[in-house]
């Protein structure tokens, strides 16, 4: 009998955030299970909420009923033993002006209860702390683990990560995301202007590429077990 994905997670996690250095191996294991926590995320019930809430700081967050895109990332990523608010607050504190924030929402001043929740912000801390990758219409190029950004109709800002799994046909890997039903596993990778695309991880540097290679085994489908 299969066991549960998030106990898989908790098995690994020793292990990822043991070992240094950035080696093939290590870097496919971390985004694999990056990928597993964020599948994890489509079994609960999460409703569409957007407001401005006061959190703790750091390892703060919003009711665990309640979330958007962007808190299918956080949350994936805290299953690693990742915060991200407390590394975008820290990354905005000492370079406030290379984020949107002024421009966008009129703000002066880093905001630990909501920064980490913006995409645009998402967007800025991972091109300085992780890969921005190029945006292409190659599906082989997106890889589990993946964090790709979107622009919906209206301008709206979106962000979702690879999956392990692929569709049925097996062309395209579905993303993890959450568009306002909660968190969904769907073919949408190319349905919208992609504006971005990222591999983060703690020990890799900005501008620096991942010792990963293209996975070799088959995609498992719609249905299929990971």
């Amino acid at each position: 009998m299969r066991k549960p994905i998030v106990l898989a997670v908790r098995l690994t996690m020793s292990l990822i955030i043991g070992l240094a250095g950035s080696g093939a191996a290590v870097a496919q294991e971390f985004y694999a299970t990056l990928a597993r926590a964020a599948l994890e995320r489509t079994r609960i019930s999460i409703t569409y909420d957007g407001s401005y809430f006061k959190i703790a700081y750091p390892n703060g967050d919003i009711p665990s009923h309640l979330g958007v895109c962007a808190d299918v990332v956080i949350r994936s990523y805290r299953v690693l033993g990742i915060d991200l608010q407390k590394a975008v607050h820290e990354d905005m504190t000492r370079h406030f002006g290379d984020y949107p924030s002024k421009r966008i929402w009129g703000l002066r001043q880093p905001d630990p209860n909501i920064d980490h929740r913006r995409v645009p912000n998402l967007r800025v801390f991972f091109t300085r702390h992780g890969e921005a990758l190029t945006v292409s219409d190659n599906a082989d190029d997106y890889r589990a683990g993946d964090l790709v950004t979107w622009m919906l109709p209206g301008n709206l800002p979106h962000i979702g990560m690879v999956s392990q799994k692929a569709t049925p046909d097996g062309r395209r890997r579905l993303i993890v995301h959450n568009i306002g039903a909660g968190p969904k596993l769907e073919d949408i990778l190319f349905r919208y202007p992609i504006t971005g695309h990222y591999r983060y991880r703690l020990n890799v540097a900005a501008g620096q590429p991942e010792e990963t290679q293209p996975p070799t085994e088959t995609l498992p489908r719609t249905g299929e077990t990971s």
